[in-house]
This record gives C-alpha cells, structure tokens and sequence, in this order.
C-alpha cells in the first residue's frame, strides 16, 4: 500500500503553510508522520493512497493493523508456455506474500486449450495469478507483477500500445479485475532465470502434471 501525505505546518509565530509528499510505502508515511506530530507543529496531515482514498493519522494506523491480518507485501511471478503443435497452453504462478506476521509461498498452474499464441498464455498467466489473489482475499493493496513476457508487461504498464484484439481482451479482464479488487499493480520484466519457478510451473502444465501448493517460507529462504 502506497500514501503520500499532504500536510499543514504551523511556525511558532502562526504561519501556516502546505506540503505535500511523493507515494512512499504506508508503513514509512506513518513513521515519518509519526516524527512530524513530535514537534508539535503540525496542524493536520492526512494520507491518500492511489486511489484518492484518505485517512487521518489514527485512521492510518488502524488500517495498517487490519492490513497485517490480511494477505501484504506480495509479489507474483507469471509464466505462460504455448505448444504450436498440440495447440495446449502451460499457465504458472508463484505467488510470495506475508500475513499475520509470517511469509508464504503459494505456486499454482494450469493446462487450458483455447488460446492461440504464446502472448496469449502469458496473459492468461498473469490472469491465474490474479484469480489466486482473489481467493486468497488480496484486496486495495500494491501488489508487484513480475514475468519475463515484455510484451505483457509493457502493454498493461502502458508502455505499448495493444492492437490484437485477443490480446487487449486479455488486458481488460485484468485490469477490470485489478478495479474490482482495488488492487494497485505494479510491474517488472525479468529474466528467465529469475523467473524459473513460473517457468517450471507452466512447463509442468503442459506436460500434465497439476500442481497447486501453498507453504510458510523460514527465515533465509529468500523472499
């Protein structure tokens, strides 16, 4: 989750003036709000997320505990695999997520049969990835995308400009699902090699295995 804080200071003579700051995660803009209020010359601050949303200093604070309770802090890795000969798509996601105070890892994937191209599959993967959230309860929270699909990711950053009509339908059910779960997505392109385990997961799919697994990631097994 992503604020910024737009601020009114008072000097000790009375003069007030406005400021306003850059989007920085919640958990630093009420620690910095948190300093600010010390000094006792803060007349009022209040943060506002990406979607206009606002909160006052104690409102802040108590979204942050009900945010802890609830899936945070996530990063989705997406890969979509596509064999011209069978005409089958492999679809895999690894999901890293923390809730309640631990870390998680769910990875999930698929077989499907009524795509056409390799791009599609990306996308579709990047959609499973979404539905994932969903079940999981992942709602108006930044949520980081990461694949090694330029095509997918520069597209729904708004990078480039989408033509295929099956591609841009794709496009629309994700971000209409992104507006339906008030989740703030962010992306990233990323190597193969950084983005095996989605890679495997589809791979997996297509030679029929199905795999869905969700676990406690310990201290120093990487996030």
């Amino acid at each position: 989750m992503y604020v910024r804080m737009e601020l009114v200071y008072r000097t000790p003579k009375g003069t007030d003036t406005g400021f306003s700051s850059e989007d920085m995660p919640a958990k630093k803009a009420l620690l910095i709000a948190e300093d600010l209020e010390k000094t006792g010359r803060v007349k009022t601050i209040t943060f506002i997320d990406r979607h206009e949303n606002t909160w006052n200093l104690k409102e802040l604070r108590k979204q942050l505990e009900e945010i802890e309770a609830e899936p945070h802090n996530i990063m989705v890795y997406f890969d979509g695999g596509f064999n011209l000969e069978t005409g089958k798509a492999g679809l895999g996601c690894a999901i890293y997520y923390e809730q309640n105070g631990k870390v998680y890892r769910l990875r999930k994937n698929a077989a499907v049969d009524e795509l056409e191209t390799n791009n599609e599959a990306e996308y579709a993967a990047l959609h499973l990835g979404v539905k994932e959230l969903e079940h999981l309860g992942a709602h108006h929270i930044t949520v980081e995308f990461a694949g090694d699909s330029q095509v997918v990711i520069n597209q729904l950053a708004g990078e480039w400009p989408c033509y295929e009509e099956a591609l841009s339908n794709w496009a629309d059910r994700i971000e209409n699902k992104f507006a339906e779960l008030g989740l703030d997505a962010t992306f990233e392109v990323v190597s193969r090699k950084k983005n095996k385990e989605a890679d495997q997961l589809a791979s997996q799919a297509l030679s029929g295995i199905e795999i869905f697994s969700k676990r406690e990631i310990k201290n120093g097994e990487g996030f």
